[in-house]
Parts: C-alpha cells; sequence; structure tokens
C-alpha cells in the first residue's frame, strides 16, 4: 500500500500534473483576457460592484485549477480502478491515476479552438456567446437563447473531444493492462461512461 501512494506522486506524474495545470492555467488566463473581458457586459459592468465580482470569479477559476483536477482524477481514477477489478485486470489505482491524467490533455486542444474561434470567427462576441460556445459539441445544433438552461452543461459536454478521451482511456488503459481492447471498451463503458452519463441526467434533474 505505501509504495502504491508513493507511485501516485512519483516524480513523472507529479511533473506532468503541473505541466497540464500550467498549460491550462495559461489558457484560461488567455481567454479571459482576450475573450472574456472584452465583451461588452464585462466592459459595462467593470466599473460597478458586479465587474469586481467578475475579477473575483476570474480570479477563482485560475486558483481552482489544481483542486479541480486533483479531485476530478481522484475520482475518474478510482472509477477505471474499480472497472478494471471488475473485470480481473490488474491494475493499481496509481496507474488508473496517471491514465487520467494523461488523457486530460485532449480537453486542452477544445481550449485552443475555443480561443482561436473567438479571436478569428468571433472577434467580437457577447458573454453569452462565450459561455455557450464549445468546440464540436451538440449545443452548436441548437439555439442557446431557447433551450432550457438546464440543458446548456449536458449539451456542451456532449462534444467530440469527450469521445476522443473515451479512446484516450480505452488505449492508455490497454498499454498498462496489456489485455483485448474490446475488453477494455467494456471497462471504459461500463465504469467511466456509464457515469459520465448518469451524472448528465443528474444535473438536469437537479438543475434550477
Amino acid at each position: 500500500m505505501k509504495d502504491e501512494t508513493k507511485s501516485i506522486f512519483s516524480a513523472d506524474k507529479r511533473l506532468l500534473f503541473l505541466l497540464l495545470c500550467l498549460l491550462t492555467l495559461l489558457f484560461t488566463y488567455t481567454r479571459q483576457v482576450l475573450i472574456d473581458n472584452e465583451t461588452a457586459a464585462f466592459e459595462f459592468l467593470q466599473d460597478r460592484p458586479e465587474g469586481f465580482v467578475l475579477r473575483v470569479l476570474n480570479a477563482l477559476e485560475l486558483v481552482g485549477i489544481p483542486i479541480i483536477y486533483a479531485w476530478k482524477f481522484t475520482v475518474i481514477g478510482f472509477v477505471i480502478w474499480v472497472g478494471c477489478f471488475l473485470y480481473g485486470y490488474r491494475v493499481t489505482y496509481a496507474q488508473c491515476w496517471g491514465i487520467a491524467i494523461g488523457a486530460e490533455f485532449i480537453f486542452l486542444l477544445a481550449d485552443v479552438l475555443k480561443i482561436l474561434w473567438f479571436i478569428v470567427v468571433v472577434p467580437d462576441p457577447t458573454l453569452a456567446q462565450v459561455n455557450a460556445f464549445y468546440p464540436f459539441s451538440m449545443i452548436s445544433f441548437v439555439d442557446y437563447y431557447y433551450i432550457d438552461k438546464r440543458y446548456a452543461y449536458p449539451l456542451r459536454a456532449l462534444n467530440l473531444f469527450e469521445v476522443f478521451y473515451w479512446f484516450a482511456l480505452v488505449t492508455r488503459i490497454h498499454s498498462v493492462a496489456r489485455k483485448d481492447k474490446k475488453v477494455v471498451w467494456w471497462i471504459v463503458s461500463s465504469s467511466y461512461i456509464l457515469i459520465f452519463f448518469l451524472w448528465l441526467v443528474f444535473y438536469m434533474i437537479v438543475y434550477k
């Protein structure tokens, strides 16, 4: 148990986690400065009390990056580990934690595309457009202004990068376990993907 716990915080995983946090921090800050803070709504509110609240929220978004990632990888790593255990795969929790970190880099491409979209394609967006947009997501097929807002997050979450993330999980689990990839797909489908869709359903039910 001590060896496994030590492995979770081994140098390579720490560096990978740090690199992910730094890149996310860079892209998030770039989005805030070049896009969010340049919207008409933010400029209108920046000298008002509401503008101070927005700046605090921006700061909290940056500070919370490592905390959110640590929690996310802990949960996803555990879900994957349980799935592997149920199918008889000998994969450690430390390995599953590392798998979750490595696969997360896929979503950074979505962050880059979002920044480029609002710099090149829609250079003067509204705050609602910024909040609604996510590259290659289901929300692109609906009118954000007219849908029930409980569906906004699920429609953003259902995107092409999420599917790429599933493939990344399968590939990385397969590289660690060295088992039949079809079985690995069953593991990911019955653990992470199942919980992912259950979470979206739960969100839509409890949203107010």
